[in-house]
């Protein structure tokens, strides 16, 4: 019989010659493969009829069951392309191994990849953002006004994905948004008047905050928790977490390249450089859209994956609620706003306050790293409270601090406190629902925390203006406390174990 290897099946199908197996010439067994391809002949095949190598090059149908396969180089071409795919598919297994808890499975690794391109584009987007601004002519009550956009329309993206998202597969949904992040980019960088402005950033997916607060965080935790369970869930949540955070500290410090470029071409103003990082963020935006393609479609149920919330509903309502307060008082204070207060408190440099969030990242993300080391001892709603507390402490004297340098320690120790709630806040809402109602939950949260955000931007805004440079800071951690206390009360009695 003659037999093919993938490579001639994969020709033989595309030159119109039948998957069929035909007899041999007398009876022996033909064997096709890349090596053997290397001759500039055709393979004449009749089906069922001995086969014979022709000099005949046609890829026509020879009668009814007779076909001839043409170009055999071709395979050789193939057989290089496959070397190339055998090495980007050794790469990214060990970049899976490197970056995903060996229980975990292998899809969830292009959400993780996703998540660090969008964390590095959300890294020097805050930091550049009110210098961008600024640049353009517009003081600090209109950077609060376009934070506030950003933040609006993010919401009402979420809370679409929440009630009419479940129409949808996932992976649509998030090619979707990843189209959107590319036309963000472009849009910011090529529009300089207020009111366009506002209008790419209600629309866009620009993340001023040191959260990601977007449309695409409820679509990817609802594939994170299907890609793990019990500890491995926990352990797949803080990676998640720890490439954003790592991400966004490598984004931060990317905030100076607009000033190297300006020294370096005399010819660049800094209005241009900042331009470029904006182009940057929307190439970003086409590379998670490539990423995203290589997802699997989800596969249709008797019941459907994604549906309204039902008996976790109370729950879910409750944590929302204390979550909107949490969202309300990070609002007041997000990297962007947190930059604005460096500029206006200290006046430091573009590359100093890239510089300062690089280090804050990397100390975020070794709070993410140690927590769920810190969770499988105390649990989830104990490592939630008491290791943001402090942080918040440090948030208040950091906003009466007499000079930069205590202010700057102060801001550290936060950093590296207050985000290690981010990853078990987030396997706390998945493990407290039911499997069926985790994308409506993740969706649901995370509105509620955009929403109660919207107008806490302005609010600083107005307060950066009017000369109250301490009180976003102080009201910030003031509220975040109150936050903390409350949860601690409302869910200490369901706690819930991590497998």
């Amino acid at each position: 019989m003659l037999r093919g290897c993938r490579s001639i099946r994969r020709r033989v199908f595309l030159s119109g010659l039948p998957a069929d197996r035909c007899a041999g010439e007398e009876g022996q067994d033909v064997i096709f493969s890349p090596q053997t391809a290397l001759f500039d002949e055709t393979l004449k095949v009749s089906i069922g009829e001995p086969t014979a190598i022709s000099r005949d090059i046609s890829c026509k149908r020879n009668g009814v069951n007779t076909w001839v396969a043409t170009k055999p180089a071709l395979l050789c071409r193939w057989a290089r392309w496959r070397i190339k795919s055998v090495k980007v598919y050794v790469g990214r297994r060990i970049l899976t191994r490197l970056l995903m808890p060996a229980e975990a499975a292998e899809t969830a690794f292009p959400l993780l990849a996703a998540r660090a391109l969008r964390a590095f584009g959300d890294g020097y987007v805050a930091v550049l953002l009110p210098a961008y601004l600024l640049t353009l002519g517009f003081d600090q009550l209109d950077v609060g006004f376009l934070t506030t956009a950003t933040l609006a329309g993010s919401a009402l993206a979420i809370l679409g994905v929440g009630t009419i998202g479940y129409r949808w597969t996932a992976r649509r949904l998030l090619l979707s948004a990843a189209l959107l992040m590319a036309v963000t980019g472009l849009g910011f960088a090529s529009i300089s008047s207020f009111w366009p402005l506002f209008v790419v950033a209600f629309v866009g997916t620009l993340n001023p905050g040191s959260s990601d607060i977007s449309v695409f965080l409820p679509l990817e935790h609802a594939h994170l928790a299907q890609a793990a369970r019990g500890n491995a869930r926990i352990t797949l949540f803080a990676r998640y977490s720890l490439i954003g955070s790592l991400s966004a500290a490598v984004g931060a410090s990317a905030a100076v390249i607009p000033s190297w470029l300006v020294s370096g071409w005399p010819g660049l103003s800094l209005i241009d450089g900042l331009r470029g990082m904006f182009v940057l963020y929307g190439l970003l935006g086409g590379a998670v859209w490539l990423l995203y393609r290589t997802l699997p479609a989800i596969e249709v149920q008797t019941s459907p994956l994604p549906h309204p919330l039902g008996a976790s509903r109370r729950i879910v309502f409750k944590l929302a609620t204390l979550f909107s307060i949490d969202a309300f008082a990070g609002g007041l204070l997000g990297n962007s706003l947190l930059t604005l207060w460096l500029f206006e408190r200290f006046g430091l440099s573009l590359a100093q306050a890239g510089t300062f969030f690089f280090c804050a990242g990397l100390l975020s993300a070794g709070s993410q790293l140690a927590a769920p080391v810190v969770a499988r001892r105390i649990g989830l709603l104990n490592t939630m409270v008491f290791t943001h507390l402090p942080a918040n402490v440090c948030l208040i004297f950091a906003a009466i601090a007499p000079n930069l340098e205590g202010a700057l320690a102060l801001l550290f120790v936060r950093s590296a406190l207050s985000q290690m709630d981010v990853p078990t806040r987030a396997a706390y809402v998945m493990a407290v629902v039911t499997s069926a109602e985790r994308t409506a939950a993740a969706s649901f949260t995370t509105v509620s925390r955009s929403l109660a955000s919207i107008a806490s931007p302005t609010l600083t805004g107005a307060l950066l203006a009017s000369g109250l440079l301490s009180a976003p800071l102080i009201a910030c951690g003031a509220l975040k406390i109150a936050y903390d206390l409350a949860l601690l009360i409302s869910f200490r009695r369901l706690d819930v174990p991590l497998d």
